[in-house]
Formats: C-alpha cells, sequence, structure tokens
C-alpha cells in the first residue's frame, strides 16, 4: 500500500472521491493513501451519502486533514469496516499525539468528543475499487455543525499528526490483507 503526502493545501469538494483519483492525478498506483491539508465544502451535486442529499446537508470547515483511500480487491462491506476501524484509530492518535479531556468516542464512522464531532466520512465502490474520503477537523472554524478539531487536543503539528495517522492505516490494511492469504482453505 503506498502513501504521499501533499505539500501544498487543497480544498476537497468532493471530486477527489473518483476511481483512479490517487494514480490519474497523484501518480500513486494501486492500493494508496493520499492525504493533504486544506478547506472542505462539498456540493449537493458531489455528495455521496443519500442521507446527505436527501438532507441537503452541508459539508464544509475552514481547515481539515483529508485522505482518499483506494482499494483494489477489497468489496464495499470492507471499506465500511475500514472506514469504522479509522474511526477507532483517529481516537488512539489523538490520545498519542495530544491531550484529551473527556472522552472520545465512535458511533458509526462518527468520532466525536462529547457531542463535538471530530470527523466527516463515506465509504462507496467503482467497477473496480472501493474508495473512502476520511477527514478530520483542525480547527472547528466554518463548519455547520458543533465540531471537535486537532486544536482542542493541543495537536498543532498536523503533518506529523497525518503522517503518523497514514502509517497506521496502512499498517492495518496491509494486516487484513496479510491475514486474508495466509489462511489454509477447506
Amino acid at each position: 500500500m503506498h502513501t504521499l503526502w501533499l505539500e501544498s493545501e487543497q480544498k476537497y469538494d468532493g471530486q477527489q472521491l473518483a476511481p483512479l483519483y490517487n494514480y490519474l492525478e497523484h501518480g500513486v498506483l494501486g492500493d494508496s493513501i493520499v492525504g493533504w491539508q486544506g478547506a472542505c465544502n462539498v456540493p449537493l451535486e458531489h455528495m455521496v451519502d443519500g442521507e446527505d442529499i436527501r438532507a441537503a446537508s452541508k459539508i464544509e470547515a475552514d481547515q481539515m486533514l483529508h485522505f482518499v483511500i483506494e482499494l483494489f480487491q477489497f468489496p464495499l462491506s470492507s471499506a465500511v469496516a475500514l472506514q469504522r476501524l479509522m474511526g477507532e484509530i483517529l481516537i488512539l492518535q489523538v490520545h498519542k499525539h495530544g491531550k484529551v479531556n473527556g472522552t472520545l468516542h465512535r458511533t458509526g464512522d462518527d468520532v466525536y468528543w462529547g457531542e463535538n464531532k471530530l470527523n466527516i466520512s463515506i465509504a462507496t465502490c467503482t467497477q473496480t475499487s472501493s474508495l473512502i474520503h476520511f477527514a478530520f477537523n483542525v480547527t472547528n472554524e466554518g463548519t455547520p455543525v458543533k465540531t471537535a478539531a486537532l486544536k482542542d487536543f493541543g495537536i498543532t503539528d498536523t503533518e506529523t499528526f497525518a503522517f503518523s495517522f497514514m502509517d497506521a492505516v496502512k499498517s492495518e490494511v496491509l494486516s487484513l490483507k496479510r491475514a486474508m492469504v495466509k489462511v489454509r482453505s477447506f
């Protein structure tokens, strides 16, 4: 699994959740994670989540860490499970790098600090791969709901945090794939 961190800020608008985005836009072929920091503003026409579309939700924030994950030979059900595992990884990483007063908890694929939401996430599939967008707030500015952010936990070195998060996700994916190929079939 390949990882790439983009040095320049980029806005996420939902168009990045597309087949071969990591390869066609950034040269990262195969199972991969591409991450960057930037704003988020997903217009209705680029939303994937049916609940958000029906509710005409606003998905926006001034500063987030974004990750687009593309996995081949990985069904949607597995991508949804990985999405939830990424929520647990996020909780562990916040505890490792920051100071948490209170409790971080996961409900589905969402991580909360009390009632304040820390992340957004969606999984989908294409004819050839499964895709995940997983992002979390760097600051609380520009969000339409009550949020938590890395800043709330004293995490200011976002690049180091992003690399640590990507490495933990990569490790889990490789471990999952290894577990699938090391057992005998009957």
